[in-house]
């Protein structure tokens, strides 16, 4: 019967040991106002406005930054401090950028215990963290940080490192989830969306810059490059001498004497002409319009002829030209490689199975953003990697789920009010990009015109997409492998075809115009313009 009973007692001790270790550190769902439980930073910098508001489309409320182009600053400081040091510790947070993010930041600060006296009042970016997470966006930076700070034991400096190649923030108005698993074998795991992005090992210098464990020896900061240290690998040659023939002053092009006016050239016809279809509006006023001229467009007797306008000879290659004359390059003798200071003990360095992370004992969010919209939710740390999964399961899942199916809806209708998709517009960019090619100049005219007809029914753009690719395939085959390649219309070199004059451009010669008169010109002909053009 003892044993019986002594069986049942560590049964129930097992469970409720399991029931307590299931239980988040920290988690902060923000079902309920911040107001009391978070501090709100009092230093004069951070005039920004938290508030407590519903994410956009749900009932599930967040942490809201409401106003573009402030520095916020938030804190909440914790019952116990978390350890780093033992075990594995799971930090998490959700975040959705409802109205994008251009530039600012929307990361968490890990805050390490403060000196006595210290008041979450006075909390800012000189806060000393021990863990810096979360998204950030601005210019070129595109990452989702990972910093840590970690202390020197030989100086008692703390030193910022940070994480390599982190991954990118997503780009799209949608809820997202934050994962960053700390392990006891030193290893560190991104996750976005529960989707392992990066992994990272604390000690590696390959994972974090500057490395944790600094280098043995450093350069010696006392050594200096001895006044006769040559450096050059290579030198004029002292006895070279330019030849008595080697003109300097001959051009690089000279005019072709041999070449002759091709036979059918239209010296008499303009390249351009006025466009005989397009009118003057009614509404046009010469004295505040200027003087309306009609637009240009391309002189069809040139279309048949090889050349419209003065004839001049192209030029050519002059085969005497060589250029200014140098001496040619030699070894140096004298050559004694890159100089480098000699390396001495680092004062700095010191040997460590595992980080020495300082506890948790707050979690603040400190950002300047230039985005409003930003809101933050379901900020949890544990120290089981389950019950971040469970949460990110019943919290975050449903919510994205509905966003990417709104997003889906949007996008379709979009795609049938203007006829394309951001997708599909991508598609016809690159093969614009495409027709653009050099070698597929004399197709550019027909292969432009089936992109312009895909623009038009983007039913069909996958057909459009193919047809492009076999001509692309077809004429580098023939180029690499031989075949007949297509010759383009014999024009003089030297002779370079006007850009074509747009509507816009050619209606009117007053120079700044309002929108009225935007409106003007383009009533002036009838050439439609295409998306390309816009």
């Amino acid at each position: 019967m003892g044993g019986r009973a002594l069986l049942l007692l560590l049964l129930v001790s097992a469970l409720v040991f399991q029931i307590h270790a299931s239980d988040p550190l920290l988690y902060e769902p923000f079902d309920e106002d911040f107001e009391g439980r978070w501090v709100v930073s009092k230093k004069d910098e951070y005039q920004g406005v938290w508030r407590h508001a519903k994410s956009d489309g749900h009932e599930d409320y967040g942490l809201l930054v409401s106003e573009k182009a402030r520095k916020y600053a938030i804190i909440k400081e914790l019952d116990e401090p978390v350890t780093l040091k033992d075990g594995t510790v799971v930090l998490q947070f959700e975040v959705r950028l409802q109205n994008g993010l251009e530039c600012g930041g929307a990361y968490i600060k890990y805050i390490r215990p403060q000196d006595a006296g210290w008041d979450a009042k006075e909390f800012d970016n000189e806060t000393p963290y021990t863990i810096m997470f979360g998204p950030d966006k601005c210019g070129s930076t595109n990452k989702v940080h990972f910093i840590l700070k970690h202390k020197n034991p030989k100086t008692g400096k703390y030193v910022e490192h940070h994480l390599k190649f982190p991954p990118s923030v997503p780009y799209d108005k949608l809820s997202h989830v934050y994962t960053a698993i700390l392990k006891p074998d030193n290893e560190v795991k991104i996750l976005v969306d529960g989707e392992e992005k990066k992994k990272a090992n604390f000690l590696s210098a390959d994972d974090f810059e500057p490395a944790l464990i600094p280098s043995k020896t450093i350069p010696d900061p006392d050594d200096k490059k001895p006044e006769d240290w040559d450096e050059r690998a290579k030198i004029p040659d002292p006895d070279a001498v330019k030849p008595d023939d080697w003109d300097e002053d001959a051009p690089m092009e000279i005019v072709d004497d041999e070449a002759t006016k091709p036979e059918g050239w239209l010296d008499d016809e303009p390249e351009e002409i006025d466009d005989p279809e397009a009118a003057k509006p009614e509404d046009w006023d010469d004295e505040e319009d200027g003087e309306w001229e009609a637009p240009k467009i391309d002189n069809p007797k040139c279309e048949e002829a090889p050349g419209c306008g003065e004839w001049k000879r192209p030029m050519k290659q002059n085969p005497a030209y060589k250029g200014k004359w140098h001496a040619p390059m030699i070894d140096n003798p004298n050559y004694k490689g890159i100089w480098k200071p000699q390396e001495i003990p680092n004062p700095e360095y010191f040997e460590l199975d595992k980080p020495d992370f300082d506890p948790i004992a707050a979690i603040g969010i400190e950002i300047w953003t230039m985005q409003d919209g930003i809101l933050f939710d379901n900020i949890l740390i544990a120290d089981d990697e389950k019950v971040a999964t469970s949460i990110l399961e019943k919290t975050w899942k449903p919510k994205y789920d509905v966003e990417k199916e709104k997003e889906k809806a949007e996008e379709e209708a979009a795609a049938g009010a203007d006829g394309l998709s951001e997708f599909q517009k991508k598609i016809f960019d690159v093969l614009y990009k495409i027709a653009d090619v050099p070698f597929l100049a004399p197709y550019k005219t027909k292969i432009i015109d089936v992109i312009e007809k895909g623009e038009k029914q983007p039913n069909i753009t996958i057909g459009i997409l193919v047809s492009v690719v076999v001509v692309f395939v077809t004429v580098l085959f023939k180029i690499l492998f031989g075949g007949k390649k297509p010759v383009a219309p014999v024009k003089p070199a030297a002779e370079a075809k006007k850009p074509k004059a747009t509507v816009t451009d050619g209606a009117g010669s007053s120079g700044d115009k309002d929108e009225k008169e935007d409106e003007k010109e383009e009533t002036a002909g009838p050439r439609r313009r295409t998306r390309r053009e816009t």
